[in-house]
């Protein structure tokens, strides 16, 4: 079974500190008060949706309680990613002839 891709993980620092506005007339050195990290991540597919189950990446497929390493993303070779639990029952199910559900192309898991 194939890994998932890595995630990209954004990280955007925000200094909160009150001194800063005060000293800039004075020209005095400030010292930051307070110190928040912002962070995002995203999955590296192409779509923001499971092209199945319609949820969204970050979350978890129908078939799963929480989201997590128990549900991660499963990318083909058509470059179309799915999640596990979603694509392993399509590709089983007897209408599917083991296709891509966005393309149609003969399915096939990436290396």
């Amino acid at each position: 079974m194939q890994k998932p891709k890595f995630v990209t993980l954004k990280i955007a620092p925000a200094f909160l500190c009150s001194e800063l506005a005060k000293s800039r007339g004075r020209g005095n050195e400030s010292e930051n008060t307070a110190w928040h990290a912002v962070a995002s991540w995203t999955w590296d597919a192409q779509d923001e949706t499971c092209g199945i189950c319609r949820m969204a990446f970050d979350g978890c497929c129908p078939d799963c309680k929480l989201p997590g390493d128990d549900c991660p993303l499963i990318w083909g070779a058509c470059n179309h990613a799915f999640h596990l639990h979603c694509i392993l029952k399509w590709v089983n199910s007897q209408t599917s002839q083991a296709h891509c559900p966005m393309c149609r192309r003969e399915w096939q898991f990436k290396e």
